[in-house]
């Protein structure tokens, strides 16, 4: 005998086989959308975007390269007349309209400066210890060599920092600065010869580096990041703390809290500026003295990822997330146009109190939104601490920025090899970035800090003298 159902049953049934499907769905969706993840919707680098979406075609006319209508002009401003080391005057034979005799007319003359590498850009010098015989003993002696020239070797303190420049600053290979020196300077030389000429210049900048590392546990704000760095097979990490006047970084084996621990100690006080990454929240919980402010621009990014989430719960719950935040920023990117810094603070606060009302509302509708409001509500006070705290930036951009250099070079060099070389890129690359920050000479600083180091003399500092850091 055949049984027969009832709609409701045949509806409860159907409802039985679906449900687990349509679970499943969305379990696969979610996952899907978290392998979709780039550097524009979670804190993952734009190198780890394999594919990229084509550009977005913009609406109007296509701009044409090149100065736009009311750039101002730039012109390369001519040298003083002292500065050159030849002079040629032009003067014509007739007149090129009636074929008259020419003098010399009391008007400016037309200058046009040129500049070329002379026949013999490398300046080479020959030291000879001349043999003398002593009348009394008969003996044979030779003068000592000088003990800079000793220190200093084949290459001279400018021609040792041009290597660390171009090894450093270029990221040049051994081999193409060995070819420059080959085919431009006619000088051969090998490669394990300007090995030993980077670890020259690594011992020169010893002391000022180790000057900078000592003063970060004072400063009173400083903005820190860590990226990896490979060290033949082994995955090590380049720490970036970047205070008010001065960068370093650190290589270390670890991305953990104990090189926090090792760098700042436990009792700095002062404000650290990162992302939302483990290690900066467990230093906070060991170290009750130190203040954070998370970085806004990666809780964007994770914000991004809930508004292409497959789920409709999450696209409109991030929609009007987002719609918040970029009022934030906008009231950060018009401050200038606010009457007084009072008021400037309050509409912050204002869009900060709407802000906290929408994370809150609806957010336990799903896992991913229910995990940004949990994240959000915890740390409040370090997310929103640039309001409250004159002079902080409500993202991490300025130790990302000078970590460009760093990914950079690991692109082109694929790391280093040893400790030695690790050594030599934490001193170099925080001679860059310092320098850069300062608006200093870095090739002055190198050729300075080198001739110092050849002569036994104290080395330059990287620290501005008069100004107080903190």
């Amino acid at each position: 005998m055949t049984k027969t159902f009832t709609e409701e049953e045949v509806a409860a049934i159907v409802e039985g086989a679906v449900a687990p499907l349509h679970a499943k769905i969305a379990e696969l969706e979610a996952e899907i959308a978290r392998l979709k993840k780039t550097s524009a919707t979670s804190s993952k680098p734009p190198s780890s975007d394999i594919v990229k979406p084509p550009p977005t075609q913009g609406k109007g006319k296509k701009r044409r390269r090149g100065g736009q209508p009311g750039h101002q002009r730039h012109e390369r401003t001519l040298l003083p007349e002292t500065e050159m080391d030849t002079i040629w005057e032009y003067r014509g034979d007739a007149c090129p309209c009636c074929g008259g005799r020419l003098v010399d007319a009391m008007e400016p003359p037309k200058r046009w400066q040129q500049f070329d590498l002379g026949p013999q850009p490398l300046q080479k010098e020959e030291h000879r210890a001349i043999a003398q015989r002593c009348i009394g003993c008969g003996h044979i002696h030779y003068h000592p060599w000088p003990a800079e020239l000793r220190k200093a070797g084949l290459f001279g303190p400018q021609l040792l920092a041009l290597v660390g420049w171009f090894k450093g600053v270029c990221h040049m290979s051994f081999s193409t600065i060995r070819k420059y020196f080959r085919d431009v300077l006619k000088l051969p030389v090998s490669r394990g010869f300007l090995a030993k000429a980077v670890q020259k210049v690594t011992q020169s900048l010893k002391d000022p580096y180790e000057e900078l590392l000592g003063l970060l546990r004072q400063e009173a704000v400083l903005n820190v990041d860590e990226t990896s760095h490979p060290e033949n097979g082994r995955r090590l990490w380049t720490w970036c703390f970047r205070a008010a006047l001065f960068t370093v970084f650190k290589v270390s084996p670890s991305r953990g809290c104990d090189v926090l621990l090792e760098v700042l100690g436990e009792e700095f006080d002062g404000l650290l500026g990162c992302d939302y990454f483990s290690a900066y929240r467990k230093y906070m919980r060991l170290n009750k003295n130190v203040l954070l402010q998370f970085c806004l621009a990666h809780f964007i990014r994770d914000v991004k990822f809930l508004v292409e989430h497959p789920d409709p719960r999450n696209r409109d719950y991030g929609q009007r997330v987002l719609a918040l935040l970029k009022k934030l920023f906008d009231t950060i990117h018009r401050r200038e146009e606010y009457a007084s810094t009072e008021m400037f603070r309050r509409t912050l606060l204002r869009w900060r109190n709407s802000l906290a009302w929408e994370v809150g509302m609806e957010a336990v509708a799903t896992r991913e939104s229910q995990n940004l409001a949990e994240r959000f509500y915890r740390h409040f006070d370090e997310y929103f601490r640039f309001i409250t705290e004159p002079g902080i930036e409500p993202t991490n951009n300025l130790a990302e920025q000078v970590q460009r250099f760093v990914a950079i070079h690991r692109r082109m060099t694929q790391g280093t090899r040893s400790e030695r070389g690790r050594q030599w890129w934490e001193r170099m690359c925080t001679t860059v970035a310092t320098c850069e920050q300062q608006s200093r000479s870095l090739w002055t600083f190198l050729c300075e800090s080198v001739t110092a180091w050849v002569t036994d003399n104290p080395v330059p500092s990287l620290v501005i003298l008069g100004v107080n850091t903190s």
